[in-house]
């Protein structure tokens, strides 16, 4: 097998199949746009296998994915589809692709929605709020908020509605299939997790096109990567326990360098290095993906 891309977290290899590629998990860790110069022991086995649960479980739903199956420890072959950059090329009538946009819903206020509101580029009545209410971080939002960002490129950037489905090919029609997917998911986590003690926050999910151009899920989801949970007993008593990736988000908020490295984009100046995480701090986050795919599966990860 040969290497086909190295992504931030996985790299692709092919296999003798051309239709078939294999996804190979790392303990890499992305956030901002930027893989962490430290590795998370036992992260990417933790997160194959918590995408693997899920993808059996649309299986089960009847919900079409790119899923093959999963080779343990850390690695999951799929149906492969063009990755294409050049926009122009997408229209009603191009398939096998992988449709260009990060598809990101929401549940409850938290995180980047929290900042953009506190700045006045997302208002309360955007969200569903009555008018003159005050959000408060961590409460739950009147409807489920649905937004897009583009996928292929450095930097995730929100797109309008318009943008977006014109960046990608697809028609109003498929945008809502697309919506109805993603949110029929959410619904299936949403109450799967909350048995376990858990509240799914918010998550983005990857489509494309099969060959008959036909809507299927791609990539991973409902990880602590591309999904954020809290723990549903320190909510009920107003605590925000993160059980994701954003602690480590969270861990460069609280040194600087999250606002210096924004800076420095909105600037245009050359982006600040990375600092590695504390050994210590490490791992903790190897621990939270453990405990977050046993939470999630039911299994015990040894």
């Amino acid at each position: 097998m040969a290497v086909l891309t190295k992504g931030s977290v996985k790299e692709l290899h092919s296999t003798d199949d051309p239709d078939v590629i294999e996804f190979v998990f790392s303990d890499h860790i992305s956030v901002f746009d930027k893989v962490i110069p430290t590795t998370i022991p036992n992260k990417g086995e933790s997160l194959c296998r918590t995408a693997a649960h899920w993808f059996l479980r649309l299986e089960e739903l009847g919900i079409k994915t790119h899923f093959i199956e999963y080779i343990p420890p850390n690695r999951m072959r799929v149906k492969r589809v063009d990755i294409i950059k050049d926009y122009s090329l997408l229209n009603s009538s191009t398939t096998n692709y992988l449709i260009p946009l990060e598809f990101i819903c929401r549940y409850y206020l938290a995180g980047s929605m929290f900042d953009r509101i506190g700045k006045g580029k997302v208002t309360p009545a955007e969200l569903g709020y009555s008018p003159g209410h005050s959000p408060v971080y961590g409460e739950e939002l009147p409807k489920a908020f649905f937004e897009m960002t583009t996928k292929l490129e450095a930097v995730d950037t929100l797109l309008s509605h318009d943008e977006a489905l014109d960046m990608a090919g697809i028609s109003q029609a498929e945008f809502e299939s697309i919506r109805d997917i993603v949110l029929r998911i959410d619904e299936d986590i949403n109450a799967g997790v909350k048995d376990r003690g858990l509240i799914h926050v918010d998550g983005k999910k990857e489509l494309a096109f099969d060959k008959e151009r036909n809507l299927m899920l791609i990539d991973v989801f409902g990880t602590a990567d591309e999904d954020r949970f809290w723990d549903m007993e320190a909510y009920s008593e107003g605590n925000h326990i993160e059980l994701s990736k954003e602690v480590v988000r969270q861990h460069y908020r609280s040194t600087g360098y999250m606002e210096e490295l924004y800076s420095a984009r909105e600037n245009g100046q050359p982006e600040p290095p990375m600092p590695a995480l504390p050994g210590d701090f490490v791992a903790e986050v190897s621990k939270l993906y453990i405990d977050l795919f046993e939470r999630i599966t039911g299994k015990d990860f040894r």
